[in-house]
């Protein structure tokens, strides 16, 4: 096991060296300066410093170098015996408190640490890994939930191979942490099913919907929040047009001759959870989806990304940049080093990109759905 908190902890040199700078600048103060007041002792808070920062040996270390520290220049300055162990004493035990403080600090890290690893490990056992192939289609992306965060989040994908036709499903669930990652798996649940029984797109959003609705009202008795979903629900087959189901979500991207833009749907229906709000039942759109394009769809740790401007992600400018020339085989990736690049910075939220073409486009890949 790596020592405590070595993934976040400072240098080892560069702390080395701001200890011995702060130190030689005090104690050459204190011995220019000629006064009765001795500053050594002012060191005592250096190990305290450390022990918010860095590992618990380093901290230790931190502690003994002040205690020597102080205890040789009250001794060259010739205090009195009494002083300097009274001084030294005080300076050692300052150092074991700094030493405990930075051990709990360090367990309480790492225990949200594994508290966070956990919870997107669970998150990533809920959707299946990429590539997907139908008969109708090929589904590749990526999926990266964030460990970094307070909680991780609901973001969700599914592709079935129904009897109707491919119906792919890309969602986000509200708010973060596990009963977001529990509606998720409701949402999953009721699509797995409904895309094989249903006939009809609205019917699969129905169950979807009658889902949502059931896992609220446990989350009401349980004296938690309830939860609305983005989803945007897909029905492709052989013809060239495409059926789509929005509840509020990112409007697919189409990439096709050199061109890139945002696929024409209807006013968004409302997010899952919410469909007593709705003026009427949900309705679908369909679209056009040509040979040889590629759809490309997205949850909101894209669109909603800023760089350290405030800046949002210019999703489509970058997708039409890409489709001047022949796309990059590996779409999604170059989406996510792009837009990393953009930030300056790791995601801040879930991302999920899906790329969709179709089967006849593309050589054959694994990932086969049964």
């Amino acid at each position: 096991m790596r020592d405590d908190g070595d993934r976040r902890a400072l240098s080892t040199p560069l702390l080395a060296a701001g200890i011995v700078g702060v130190t030689v600048a005090v104690v050459a103060l204190d011995v220019f300066a000629a006064t009765d007041v001795r500053l050594p002792p002012l060191l005592i808070f250096l190990p305290a410093i450390v022990a918010a920062l860095g590992t618990v040996r380093q901290t230790a270390a931190a502690s003994a170098w002040v205690v020597l520290v102080v205890a040789g220049t009250l001794a060259y300055l010739g205090e009195s015996l009494d002083d300097n162990l009274l001084a030294t004493g005080f300076t050692a035990v300052f150092g074991v408190m700094a030493v405990l403080g930075c051990r709990y600090r360090v367990r309480r890290e790492e225990e949200v640490r594994r508290l966070r690893s956990a919870a997107a490990a669970l998150q990533r056992q809920i959707v299946r890994p990429l590539p997907l192939r139908t008969g109708d289609v090929v589904v590749d992306g990526l999926y990266q939930p964030v460990e970094e965060d307070a909680m991780v989040g609901g973001d969700m994908y599914e592709v079935a191979d129904s009897p109707y036709g491919t119906r792919v499903l890309i969602a986000d669930v509200q708010g973060k942490g596990l009963p977001a990652i529990g509606t998720a798996l409701a949402v999953l649940g009721a699509f797995r099913e409904a895309a094989y029984r249903e006939e009809t797109l609205t019917g699969v959003v129905d169950a979807m919907e009658s889902a949502v609705a059931r896992q609220n009202a446990f989350a009401t008795r349980t004296g938690d929040h309830e939860r609305m979903v983005t989803a945007l629900v897909l029905d492709i087959g052989q013809a060239l047009g495409v059926e789509a189901v929005n509840c509020g979500h990112i409007a697919p991207y189409v990439i096709h001759d050199g061109d890139a833009y945002q696929a024409e749907l209807d006013e968004p229906d409302v997010p899952l959870g919410l469909a007593g709000l709705a003026a009427g039942p949900r309705r679908g759109t369909r679209f056009s989806f040509p040979e040889g394009a590629t759809l490309l769809l997205c949850t909101d740790g894209v669109t909603e990304a800023r760089d350290r401007g405030g800046a949002f992600y210019p999703l489509e400018e970058r997708l039409r940049g890409w489709a001047l020339a022949p796309p990059p085989a590996d779409l999604a990736e170059t989406l996510d080093a792009d837009l990393r690049h953009f930030t300056g910075a790791a995601p801040r939220d879930d991302v999920a990109i899906l790329t969709v073409s179709r089967a006849s486009s593309r050589g054959a890949r694994g990932g086969v759905i049964c």
